[in-house]
């Protein structure tokens, strides 16, 4: 789930926290954490805006006390190195923090401190299977570019949420990373929805022939 400008970018030519979307990219946003057990973000994004979103408006949170779950679904960290500051707003925020990090082969899942649990990242497929055994089916994806493209180009996305937003901002910073080979891939449009502001809410859903299995638990884009 992203907010992306006319041409695809995620960030002004000079990088840093885009503060793409406004209200209604909010508003859907929230609806589509409402839903989730966990979002998955990726180290560098949360090390460029420092925290992530949480669910405000007070029916959602009341909709998930009476489904008997949790405030705010788990936030889980994909990083390779695990290294992360303990000052960053993120370690403070009311929600349960997860962790995915690459580790020894025979070694216990990572846990570092900060993390309420941790999970072995060696291939994608095994990730979400073992997310999954954790109760945690329910993938939102909420960035970065690089997360977004191995999950793309393994064809583990069943659907992407994208808030077009009216600017235009050149540079290299695209929602996906140059360079990565995507399946041969159909999408279908599931929804449009003016979000006021002239930002356009599309939503696809991954077009997949009779007879084919989905690959599991995939997150949203």
């Amino acid at each position: 789930m992203l907010a992306v400008s006319l041409d695809g970018r995620l960030a002004p030519p000079a990088g840093g926290a885009a503060q793409l979307g406004g209200a209604g990219d909010r508003r859907v946003l929230e609806e589509a954490l409402a839903w989730a057990d966990a979002v998955l973000i990726g180290a560098r994004t949360l090390r460029l805006h420092g925290s992530t979103c949480l669910i405000h408006r007070p029916e959602l949170l009341e909709q998930r006390r009476r489904a008997g779950r949790s405030p705010q679904p788990m936030a889980v960290v994909v990083s390779r190195s695990g290294q992360l500051d303990p000052a960053l707003p993120f370690f403070r925020q009311p929600l349960r923090r997860g962790l995915l990090r690459p580790h020894a082969p025979g070694a216990p899942p990572p846990r570092p401190s900060g993390f309420d649990e941790g999970w072995p990242l060696g291939t994608w497929p095994e990730a979400l299977a073992a997310l999954g055994a954790s109760g945690l089916d329910r993938l939102v994806l909420l960035g970065g570019a690089e997360l977004a493209g191995a999950l793309l180009a393994l064809d583990l996305v069943e659907q992407l949420q994208l808030t077009l937003c009216p600017l235009l901002l050149g540079g290299p910073h695209s929602w996906l990373p140059e360079g990565v080979a995507l399946p041969a891939a159909g999408w279908e449009l599931q929804e449009q929805q003016p979000l006021g502001e002239g930002e356009l809410l599309l939503r696809y859903g991954r077009r997949r022939s009779s007879g084919c299995g989905s690959p599991g638990a995939g997150p949203q884009g």
